[in-house]
């Protein structure tokens, strides 16, 4: 299909409603239109396993479901039937219910460095409380945060170092610093330089490289020596490099750690885990201080702890994780393949752990470009392929990744048209798709 011809008339519609009722035009910065290319931001209609339709009637194969939350596929049976016998149940009491029993313990098998669990709805909530209890317990004011990774939480902590920092105050911003990723020199110059304030050191353990060796085992090293709380943030890492985590196949086990995303495969549920001593803090079994921990209305809902249990459940008995690296390894072959025998191999690269794979789109001079991006997204829309980014869920079969590679050497085709004549714009039809984190809208 010509992009030309590939028109969404009823989503740009719906996207216009949105942005008439809802800031930004949706409810995460990551899945709004500017993220697309002009009038080519398709309005989801429904989805069932590694498939989406618009509400134009294209169907989809999708990538990095739900911001990588639906790791098992859109509407997964035994999730789904997990769900539905809870719904009948109720779903919100006054006392909890004995579905936290089973999800917390169901939890801590499956992730086993970990010693007491509190569910929450949002990453975001999940972090801010990992950062608070260690500040409760070394009595530190700063935080120190991986500068290399993308997002920590919506909380002014973290949003006052993103180029989108207004509203925060400044003497918020002052209490957090950061440290580079695979540097151990530089962060342990860091906690020198602010010797006896820094409460943890977060980050992802890993991203979209692996961690250098010895690294992770450094940082817990520097960790205990200055006495700070190392927290992992195991948001995306968690089920998606093991089964228990990356913490779990690195062998460097956190004081804290934070999860969710592909813990509901699209079901609201995140989860804060880590040493008794510390999660403690946040309880009722101690005679000092309290620590408002997490206090949810909305954070054991019944349904989506079933969801949880029922994940963890389907990863463990059928190997979810393996097929994701399986299924990652076919594509990026693919993709690389494809792109070399179009002579844009060192311009569309891509990145990342199998189970967790992004791409790069650079320019002549192989520079990142949000205009070459934006050409390839279009050709990969009009091929039906939504791919912000090539993570894939286990519901994708070889068609799937065989059709993606198809119409991303089409798509290739055009990009070295573009770099050839050094100029994407031709192919934009549009203004270029926009980097979620910028200071003017």
């Amino acid at each position: 299909m010509d992009t030309e011809e590939f028109l969404l008339p009823r989503s740009m519609m719906a996207n216009e409603r949105l942005h008439a009722m809802v800031p930004g035009g949706a409810h995460t910065y990551a899945k709004g239109d500017d993220q697309y290319p002009e009038n080519l931001a398709p309005v989801i209609s429904h989805g069932r396993g590694a498939h989406v339709w618009d509400i134009d009637g294209n169907r989809y194969i999708e990538y990095g479901s739900g911001l990588r939350s639906v790791s098992l596929g859109h509407a997964h049976p035994r999730v789904i039937e997990a769900v539905r016998r809870e719904l009948d149940r109720g779903s919100n009491f006054v006392r909890p219910s004995i579905v936290e029993v089973e999800a917390a313990e169901r939890f801590l098998a499956t992730v086993p460095t970990a010693e007491m669990v509190k569910f929450a709805k949002n990453g975001s909530d999940a972090t801010t409380a990992a950062v608070r209890l260690a500040r409760a317990a070394t009595g530190r004011p700063r935080v120190a945060l991986c500068a290399d990774h993308p997002f920590f939480s919506v909380d002014d902590w973290f949003i006052g170092t993103t180029p989108m920092s207004a509203g925060v105050p400044a003497a918020t911003n002052e209490l957090t610093v950061a440290f580079p990723y695979g540097d151990l020199a530089a962060t342990e110059e860091l906690l020198t330089r602010y010797q006896d304030e820094v409460a943890c050191l977060i980050l992802e353990p890993a991203t979209h490289t692996e961690p250098p060796p010895g690294y992770l085992a450094g940082l817990r090293e520097l960790a205990d020596r200055h006495g700070c709380v190392l927290i992992f943030d195991e948001m995306i890492t968690g089920f998606r490099w093991s089964e228990a985590g990356a913490q779990g196949l690195y062998g460097v086990v956190p004081d804290l750690s934070t999860f969710g995303k592909a813990l509901g495969n699209g079901f609201a549920v995140s989860a804060l885990a880590g040493r008794r001593d510390l999660m403690e803090l946040g309880g009722l079994r101690h005679s000092g201080d309290r620590v408002f921990l997490l206090s949810t209305t909305h954070g054991a809902e019944t349904h989506s702890l079933a969801a949880a249990m029922a994940v963890l459940t389907t990863y463990v008995e059928e190997g979810v994780t393996a097929r994701l690296h399986t299924l990652g390894d076919r594509l990026a072959a693919g993709v690389r393949d494809a792109a070399a025998a179009m002579g844009v191999g060192d311009h569309i690269v891509v990145r990342g752990r199998a189970s967790n794979l992004v791409f790069a789109t650079l320019d002549e001079n192989r520079q990142p470009s949000q205009q070459y991006r934006t050409l390839f997204l279009r050709r990969l829309l009009a091929g039906g392929v939504l791919a912000p980014s090539f993570v894939v869920s286990s519901a994708l079969d070889d068609a799937d990744i065989d059709h993606t590679v198809d119409v991303v050497a089409e798509a290739c085709a055009v990009y070295r048209k573009a770099l050839d004549a050094a100029d994407p714009t031709p192919w934009l039809a549009g203004r270029p798709v926009k980097p979620v984190f910028r200071r003017l809208a």
